[in-house]
């Protein structure tokens, strides 16, 4: 029997940050006084022991539900919301400094489309309904580059399997990233758990999306002479 939490979550490594720099004053109003109110529901262990799924419908009044997989500043986020105000978009991101930059400019934006998990995905995945989401992001992850540290990476089967599980058939997975290994990885592991590429030549993973906004992540990627990968997977 594995591990759990005194709160019966189990034992999960997780390996980036949670917390940076110091907030600045106007950030730590957002997360006091909007972040409660973007959640999407209960996904932390102790709000919802059972795990008893999420209404998604309900939450976005029955529209298509995509989501972002660590949004970052949450500029493309915010992006996708206001140039699709038919869909409701659920961004996760544990990195709280991160999340507070994406209040901001919810805040900013007046986007009302959208909800915000602060923590790990892996817990949002216990609650979601299997095939209930309609496209997913991974963009610009953390490329862990060391090798033994692979397997930390998002590109593995301990968060691709829960992830096409709650996928639609036929759904869009799109994944951006600066790092051939992880490229790599990534063509190698994302078809196994049951999603396939949608590439007919080079084009189809050197140009981006039509509907792209280039982040300061790829911005960086840019600047420092590092070539940018647009993978497009369908689940299958």
């Amino acid at each position: 029997m594995s591990e759990r939490h005194p709160s019966g979550a189990p034992w999960r490594n997780f390996y980036g940050r949670f917390k940076g720099k110091g907030l600045r004053k106007s950030q730590e109003a957002y997360l006091d006084e909007d972040l409660a109110a973007l959640s999407p529901g209960a996904v932390d262990w102790e709000s919802n022991p059972e795990r008893a799924p999420l209404d998604v419908d309900a939450l976005f009044d029955g529209a298509p539900v995509w989501l972002e997989v660590g949004f970052g500043g949450g500029e493309h986020l915010v992006h996708q919301a206001q140039n699709n105000p038919g869909i409701g978009i659920i961004g996760c991101e544990p990195y709280i400094n991160g999340v507070a930059m994406l209040l901001g400019k919810i805040r900013a934006a007046g986007v009302c489309n959208l909800r915000v998990h602060p923590g790990d995905v892996r817990d949002l995945f216990d609650v979601l309904p299997e095939a209930s989401i309609a496209k997913a992001f991974l963009l610009y992850p953390d490329p862990w580059p060391k090798k033994r540290h692979h397997r930390r990476r998002f590109v593995t089967p301990e968060y691709l399997q829960p992830l096409a599980r709650v996928m639609r058939p036929g759904a869009e997975f799109r994944v951006a990233t600066d790092i051939p290994d992880y490229v790599r990885q990534t063509l190698i592991e994302v078809p196994k758990a049951g999603f396939i590429w949608q590439a007919e030549g080079p084009s189809h993973w050197r140009q981006p999306w039509g509907d792209w906004i280039s982040t300061r992540y790829e911005q960086k990627a840019l600047r420092e002479g590092r070539v940018p990968h647009y993978l497009t997977f369908h689940r299958s």
